[in-house]
């Protein structure tokens, strides 16, 4: 099941007119997910399924409101109806650095992912976008739980995704996060 995995990695599909696609593969390069960004929405909405055909749905990513400076989404696993946690944009902070905020069901803090360096998110902004971005996602007390990895490539964007062994947070909001800064964040580079 897709969120068992340690690793796996998210590409952006190719020719995809409106909104934004994602394939989801596995480390055997086997289809294990896809996500679909819904276009022309005020406020974001990506449902996540369990593969193209679009027969299971997994998870619900929306925004809570149309425009928000530090913006949060909330993350429900579709299946059930349960709030996994949300991924909150840290405003200020992610205007030189990209960071964010995962909370729990309950909205209370339980880990960030922030982009890897100062330097290196810089040169991103002001120089080439052409940089791929890492994000290291940690739980509060500073203890990695997973590495976000965008690979280089101009035409495709390419995340690897890869969970500590030792996560304390729940894979399905780790898995939620991943897919959003997939669609945020690489809508940025594209």
């Amino acid at each position: 099941m897709l969120f068992d995995l340690r690793t796996y990695t998210i590409r952006r599909k190719i020719f995809k007119v409106f909104g934004a696609a994602f394939h989801v593969y596995d480390m055997d390069g086997r289809v294990v997910g896809y996500s679909s960004q819904k276009a022309f929405k005020l406020r974001e909405d990506i449902r996540v399924y369990s593969g193209e055909d679009m027969s299971e749905e997994l998870l619900t990513i929306q925004a809570r409101q149309i425009i928000d400076w530090s913006a949060a989404y909330d993350i429900v696993d579709a299946r059930t109806g349960e709030k996994v946690g949300a991924a909150r944009r840290k405003g200020w902070s992610s205007m030189v650095r990209d960071a964010w905020e995962l909370l729990d069901e309950e909205d209370r803090p339980i880990g960030h992912a922030q982009e890897d360096s100062m330097a290196m998110a810089l040169v991103r902004r002001f120089l080439s976008n052409l940089v791929p971005q890492t994000f290291h996602l940690r739980s509060e007390d500073g203890r990695d739980q997973a590495l976000l990895r965008v690979h280089f490539n101009p035409f495709v964007y390419r995340q690897t995704v890869l969970i500590e062994e030792s996560c304390r947070i729940d894979p399905r909001l780790v898995f939620g996060a991943a897919v959003l800064l997939a669609a945020i964040e690489g809508r940025q580079q594209s």
